[in-house]
């Protein structure tokens, strides 16, 4: 398809966008005595979620998941990893690539310790924090779906009340294929053929560490101490005066 012109002048923008989508999730939470949790895929994700969860008054926290690179072009995934021993491939590509057993373990185990350091980097919560709870998983935007579809995987089993994904734009086919996956999808715009998330953003600029963990440093609690994930470990509160 032809490409718009870009729809949001940064994340930050779209996770406001989303966050008003999102608001009947919040208050029904509400209603039923439990606050859902906003959590943000690092590190686009996570501007998103934070904006979100602002703006919802949630905690917030984040999810490692990690792509898996042809070796010889990184941006190409071909496969993600996510906590649980959730492992994908995209198998009909990998076997037009021909790639043997030992690279993808070596692939594997590569991303998996890139994988456990950003978990204790950003205070992943544990699984335990998350079971009964209504997550809103955010990202920046999905265009193969991989790497979402691991961290839902992944998130799954933890045993949530609730599990629906939300972003701002989402490839179309790829939201077909992920909706009998989650509880709710709300998604901005889905495109057809949607080959780059940045390309609907005015500025789509690489995230570091140290961006990602400003973002989740707790800031100002807005829930009452009754609430059951104000004692989980990785959680981080958003409040009003806490804009980074």
């Amino acid at each position: 398809m032809s490409q718009m012109a870009p729809l949001w002048r940064d994340r930050q923008q779209a996770g406001r966008a989303l966050a008003e989508r999102l608001r009947p999730w919040a208050d029904d939470g509400r209603a039923r005595g439990t606050r859902p949790l906003v959590i943000g895929l690092p590190r686009g994700g996570v501007p998103v979620a934070a904006e979100v969860a602002q703006v919802l008054h949630l905690p917030l926290a984040s999810w490692a998941v990690r792509k898996l690179a042809h070796p010889a072009a990184p941006e190409v995934a071909i496969g993600a990893i996510a906590p649980g021993g959730v492992l994908l491939w995209d198998e009909p590509y990998l076997r037009q690539l021909h790639l043997d057993p030992p690279l993808r373990r070596r692939l594997v185990a590569e991303q998996d310790d890139e994988l456990r350091r950003r978990q204790r980097l950003f205070g992943d919560p544990a699984p335990s924090a998350l079971r009964g709870r209504d997550l809103l998983v955010v990202d920046d935007g999905v265009a193969t779906g991989l790497t979402v579809r691991a961290a839902v995987e992944s998130l799954r089993q933890c045993g949530p009340a609730r599990l629906v994904l939300a972003v701002p734009v989402i490839d179309r086919a790829v939201a077909t294929r992920l909706r009998p996956l989650v509880d709710g999808l709300e998604a901005l715009a889905e495109v057809q053929g949607l080959m780059a998330v940045g390309a609907w953003y005015e500025r789509f600029d690489q995230l570091d560490d140290a961006q990602v963990q400003a973002l989740l440093t707790p800031g100002l609690r807005d829930a009452d101490s009754s609430d059951p994930a104000s004692s989980g470990a990785g959680l981080h509160w958003r409040g009003t005066a806490d804009r980074p």
